[in-house]
């Protein structure tokens, strides 16, 4: 066992229903092992609601079916020059079929190290971990990595990621943008460096990535391109300017800042969204397994911050990770938000939105609704927590100029936050089994909560700036429902309706804990299962809403409690822990999973979901990522056939020297590693692409890129800115 994985090993949890403790410890602090941050006795609203509000709330989603989200010629979640745009549709009439038909994969056994596509279809990595970005960059060389080069390299750990085409650039040219949540040290570098370098290393992998790709034609894979003049890495020392309610106030002010209104670095960056005026969002996450506090307060017990040192240890090197310390004692309060960037502007401040609220962030994403106003929506991913909406005070402008687009990159720093609160129609039914209610759905209504409404807030007891800070004591004092993890959150830019990804938590109802509700309706839940709502009157700044699951996710072969909206459980394809959302051009809705060798036996994947007609429900699987890692970031171009995911923490399980995956290069013994390659895996970005490619010395025995075609049948089941 090498020196830096006992550094890690103290800090390793127990697994509740995912793939590695590895994972629980460096990704989110081990918080399934924790004790749950949320103890608020909140009530969860489990009789039926009124006949009066029933009836209010059905007779306004009527008006839905004439919806559509048209603003000044734009619309959805994504960047105006981005080619998934589509023009919206009125619900009630079908788009056409998608132009990426699939066969869909079989599941791929957990111990698979194969990144597995459907028949037809090729893969290959954009860009990898340690990828030089810049004319100054060194060559990737596992054994003489440091920090000065990282720094200059792309990122560990890829996550949300999207692709804005170049202006002009007629499809040929476009800007990546990257998340790089955390690392994993043990199996980054080899034995025997020093500890301050081990730490070094990990900080500059972590951050945020802008590269430039190009292409020859729509039809052909991206490339990335070295020293292109918008390649950016931002560091742990790279300002962001802080934004809204908790700008300039005492609860962000430190020795180091104190005007409270600028922020070095951000931390635990997970999904992410594309606003319509094609800046990116970063969602802060798992940030409090950064810091040392107390651990003693309020605040810091609900944000699950402890005396404990960190996993990693940055601490020893970065004083400010150190609330204790004298000056630092808000350090804490200034990760946990939303940040903006512009990635088409190098020399531009990335902005943290104060008024998006402070939690675990999994991404946060943006639609336009009918007024003009821009609505987000966002996931708090920890068991028993909450999902927020953000509606804008300011209209978006949209005429297209320089000025137009400044003045929208304000929109998210004003306006009015809330907090969502369901109930279901079948409250009584509800026992924890995940029985289908007899009126054949779990549904029923629900509101939104005000916490902040037109920048002042509507908390008793509480300024607009504490909210912001601490909005989940915030949260708790109204009385949302506490949710299954809530982790990615988009709206449909065909429809309007939002979907939330509820990964699980296998808490629920387990001793003193919350017992099920029909929104989350299993007890100890393992596979998750996915929310869909529906805006009062299609409305998205609407107080009220419809809700329903569309799908309680697990394995149909052997879990009873699966539910696909109605559609034959056992024509799907087995899907749990889902995380990850996206559309295609057509409103169906792609999921990504996070957690399926630990539940279900099967490596993670990507899976296409019919919304509507008589197939809704229908569960597609489109591909597998390799052993021991998670599937992140998924964009779907089916006008071109594209598919694009980033392969996160491949190999987690493994050690220096005794690597669980060699993704994507796949180094072999006896093998002649090409430069660059490395034994270790690499997480990457990995384009999906029509075609049979066999590229020379990539024979089966080096893990050559495998479609479902190969497959003999089922498998078994196995146990700063630069």
């Amino acid at each position: 066992m090498s020196d830096t994985k006992k550094r890690f090993l103290p800090m390793l949890g127990h697994t509740n229903g995912k793939r590695s403790a590895v994972t629980c410890a460096l990704k989110c602090d081990n918080a399934c092992a924790s004790a749950v941050c949320n103890t608020s006795d909140n009530s969860y609203f489990r009789d039926v609601v009124s006949s009066e509000y029933s009836r209010r709330n059905v007779l306004g989603v009527g008006a839905v079916g004439a919806l559509a989200l048209i603003v000044g010629g734009q619309t959805g979640t994504r960047a105006p020059t981005d080619p998934q745009l589509a023009p919206a549709v009125a619900l009630q009439k079908r788009g056409p079929r998608s132009n990426l038909k699939f066969t869909p994969i079989r599941p791929v056994d957990a111990l698979v190290d194969d990144f597995t596509v459907p028949k037809g279809f090729t893969w290959q990595p954009i860009i990898r971990w340690g990828d030089p970005l810049f004319r100054e960059s060194p060559v990737f060389d596992v054994f003489n990595q440091s920090e000065a080069a990282q720094q200059l390299q792309f990122g560990y750990n890829c996550d949300y990621t999207d692709i804005l085409d170049l202006p002009g650039s007629k499809g040929r040219r476009a800007v990546m943008f990257v998340n790089h949540e955390y690392t994993n040290e043990p199996i980054m570098v080899p034995p025997g460096l020093p500890a301050a370098e081990v730490r070094g290393i990990g900080r500059a992998a972590h951050g945020l990535t802008v590269v430039e790709l190009e292409r020859h034609n729509a039809s052909k894979a991206w490339k990335y391109v070295q020293g292109a003049p918008l390649n950016r890495r931002f560091l742990l020392d790279t300002p962001y300017e802080l934004t809204g309610p908790a700008a300039g106030s005492d609860l962000v002010k430190t020795i180091d800042d104190p005007a409270g209104r600028t922020i070095l670095g951000t931390l635990g960056n997970c999904a992410g969204g594309t606003t319509p005026w094609g800046t990116i969002l970063s969602g802060e996450e798992n940030f409090n397994g950064y810091f040392v506090s107390p651990g003693t307060s309020a605040s810091d017990r609900r944000y699950g911050l402890t005396a404990s040192p960190t996993a990693r240890g940055w601490e020893v090197d970065q004083p400010r990770l150190d609330t204790r310390n004298k000056g630092y004692q808000n350090e804490a309060n200034r990760f946990g938000y939303i940040v903006e960037v512009d990635p088409f502007d190098r020399t531009s401040t990335p902005k943290k939105h104060s008024m998006l609220g402070r939690f675990k962030h999994e991404g946060a994403n943006v639609i336009v609704a009918g007024d003009g106003r821009v609505v987000a929506y966002s996931g708090d991913d920890e068991r028993f927590d909450y999902l927020y909406k953000f509606v804008s005070r300011n209209r978006m402008d949209t005429a297209g100029t320089p000025a137009a687009r400044r003045k929208n990159m304000t929109l998210l720093s004003e306006g009015s936050l809330y907090v969502a609160r369901f109930q279901g129609n079948s409250a009584p039914e509800i026992d924890g089994s995940g029985t289908v209610p007899t009126d054949g759905a779990f549904d029923g209504v629900g509101e939104w909560l005000p916490l902040i409404v037109n920048n002042k807030s509507a908390v008793p007891g509480m300024s607009a700036a504490e909210v912001a800070v601490y909005t989940r004591l915030a949260a708790d004092k109204v009385g949302p429902t506490k949710m299954d993890r809530a982790e990615d959150v988009e709206p449909n830019p065909l429809t309007g309706k939002v979907y939330v990804a509820c990964t699980n938590n296998t808490n629920r109802g387990v001793g003193a804990n919350s017992p099920a509700d029909e929104s989350n309706p299993r007890t100890a839940n393992r596979s998750g299962h996915v929310v869909e709502i529906t805006e009062n009157g299609g409305d998205q700044t609407s107080a009220r809403f419809t809700w329903n699951l569309l799908m309680v996710c697990g394995d149909p072969a052997n879990d009873p409690t699966v539910y696909f909206s109605g559609f034959p459980a056992q024509k799907v394809s087995p899907i749990s822990c889902p995380d990850n959302l996206a559309f295609d051009s057509v409103g169906n809705l792609w999921i990504s999973t996070d957690g399926q060798p630990g539940t279900i036996g099967y490596c993670d994947g990507l899976f296409q979901v019919t919304l509507e007609g008589e197939e809704r429900g229908k569960v597609e699987q489109f591909l597998a990522v390799p052993r021991d890692s998670e599937t992140c970031g998924p964009i779907i171009r089916d006008k071109e056939r594209h598919v694009f995911v980033a392969v996160q923490h491949p190999g987690e399980n493994g050690v220096w020297g005794n690597q669980t995956s060699l993704f994507p290069d796949y180094v072999t013994a006896g093998s002649k590693p090409r430069r660059g390659d490395a034994a270790v895996p690499r997480p990457s970005v990995v384009q999906v692409l029509p075609g049979n490619d066999k590229r020379p010395g990539r024979g089966r025995g080096a893990g050559r890129p495998r479609s479902d075609d190969d497959r003999g049948g089922r498998e078994a089941k196995a146990p700063g800115n630069r």
